[in-house]
Formats: C-alpha cells, structure tokens, sequence
C-alpha cells in the first residue's frame, strides 16, 4: 500500500488510530507492506510532532520514502516537498526488490518438446505443452532471479519481459543453448521434454508415400541433463522424470546417473498428471533418496513448490 501524499493530518491519524475516513479504514485494516510519500511544508515536516510520527510509523513497519527539496505550496522553498512520482516508483521497485529470496540468482530453464525432422514437414516430437517450465519461470521471475528460458516449439509466451526466452526446435539446439549458458547460472531446472532419438538421416525433399511401410533408422539424441550434470560446479541441478513403471526406482536411478541435487517425477499413471493438462502431480526426490509426494495442483502451484525447494537449497 502506497499513501502519497503523507500529509501531517494523515500521518497523525495513522500513529494514533484516529480512523475516520476512508483511507485510514484501509490503512488500519492493511496486512501488506505500507509505504508512505509525506509531503507538507518545510516547519510542519521538521517539528517534533511529524518527526514522532514517522518514528512510530517505522516502528509499526511502515516505510518512508524521504521528502525532497524544492518549492513548497507556501512559496518557501526546502524539505518537505514530496518526492516526485518516478522516484516514488524507483523507490518502490529497489525496496521491493532488496526484499525478494532469489534477486541476484541466475536461472536457466528449459520448457516444452523438441522436434527432431524426418523431412521437410514431418517430425518426431511428443505432447508436452510446455506450460510447466513456462510457469517455473514465471514464478522465479516473481521471486527475483534472472531467468533464461530456453523453449522447444510452444504456443506459449512469457509474461514478463524480464524473462530471456530462447525459442528452439531440435535437441540438439536445446542443448547448445544450454551449454551456452549453464556456466554462467546459479540453478539449472531441465523440464523440457526432450526426444531421447531422432532420425539418422533426414530427408532433403518431402518423402513421398509410396510403400505400404516406411522404416526411419533412428540415433540417439545427446543427453542434456547428463551432460549439465558432468560439468556442473555449484549449480543446483533440478531434473524432471516422467515414467509409467517402477516410478521411484527409475527416478533414483536418474539422480545418480545424471549427477541431480533434485529430481520432480511425474506419472503418467496419476489422474490429472501429465502432458497437456493445467494440474500436475508430482514427487520429489532429492540426491539423499528423501522422497516427497506432493498433492494434485495447478501447474501454478506446482512451480511455487519447486521455486520453494530452489529457496531452501540457499537457505540452508
């Protein structure tokens, strides 16, 4: 909440609970963050009373934003003029900032499918939206950090500018991106769903049908989350697995094959779960085998959960 202009009448009524208008309702009734613009005249803003006020304001864990100099509406000209709307917001934005859990961390993301070319016109690819890593990057945007999103082909679009999306196609640009990248990162969240084969030899023209079959003589892709997990230092590495059998064995496999601090597993077995669908259930695990199964969410709610885990690594 944002009182501008602070006036002496307002700020007084604030310090004492002196509700009669609407303002003061509101401000009294307020559970978030208050911060206030006092603006009045220059002997006004220096007398003990004001300054008594804005003591206690601070107590109460309100938040200043100085008055500046200049002409006042007397005609005098000194302190007490408030500060003007640009530096209000900059005032506001640095405060904020200062105060989120990742401001300074750097994190790259990977988001969607890759598609991996027979032809021209035809692909192998898989049904992933990329609704889940779009949603972590949002939420880690919230939360401060500096993202890099590296997408496969999606519909989707970031929401906020401050986000680095890189639009990709094939494995194999996933991957390069990633290694462009992922030294320079704190975090690495790897929820891509990437083509784990793709043809050996693609076609330079359409193929035409012609044989009642058609045989593609497919080659493994590169590993990306293997190859993150090879050279990674400080990272804090997060993994996605989707499986369909011998869920958890499969899942702790991938920990220490791939080198992760953190792997989410999904089902395709869960109702609800799985590419296309805006709920997710998931499971943590992390490198020491603890295993966390997680209720049926908002793929929303589920990137605030893995956002939390990201948290708590740099709290510990």
């Amino acid at each position: 909440m944002l009182i501008a202009p602070a006036t002496a009448n307002t700020l007084s009524k604030m310090v004492n609970g002196n509700c009669d208008n609407l303002l003061i309702a509101t401000y009294l009734s307020a559970k978030c963050p208050v911060y206030f613009a006092p603006a009045m005249d220059l002997d006004m803003y220096k007398h003990p009373s004001t300054v008594a006020s804005f003591h206690t304001l601070k107590q109460f864990g309100d938040i200043i934003i100085p008055a500046e100099k200049g002409e006042l509406a007397s005609g005098l000209s000194g302190e007490g003029r408030m500060a003007e709307p640009e530096n209000i917001v900059d005032f506001l934005e640095k405060d904020l900032e200062s105060k989120l859990p990742l401001i300074g961390k750097k994190i790259l993301i990977t988001a969607g499918p890759t598609y991996e070319a027979i032809d021209p016109v035809r692909f192998i690819g898989n049904h992933s939206s990329g609704k889940m890593g779009f949603d972590i990057a949002e939420r880690a945007a919230e939360l401060g950090a500096s993202v890099i999103l590296i997408s496969g082909p999606t519909h989707l679009n970031t929401k906020k500018a401050v986000i680095n999306l890189i639009r990709v196609t094939s494995a194999q640009e996933m991957y390069d991106a990633c290694h462009e990248y992922f030294e320079k990162v704190d975090v690495a969240i790897c929820a891509a769903a990437v083509a784990d084969y793709k043809p050996k030899f693609v076609a330079k023209q359409k193929i035409k049908k012609a044989a009642a079959s058609l045989a593609i003589e497919l080659e493994k892709t590169q590993d990306i989350l293997a190859s993150l997990g090879k050279i990674k230092q400080q990272q804090f590495l997060i993994g996605f697995a989707l499986e369909t059998e011998n869920e958890i064995e499969n899942a702790k496999l991938k920990i220490q094959k791939k080198n992760l601090d953190l792997i989410v597993l999904n089902s395709l077995m869960d109702e609800g779960a799985g590419f296309g669908k805006t709920t997710n259930k998931i499971t943590f695990i992390d490198k020491d085998f603890v295993v966390e199964p997680m209720d049926l969410k908002l793929k929303e709610l589920v990137a605030i959960d893995i956002m939390n885990k990201v948290i708590s690594f740099y709290e510990k």
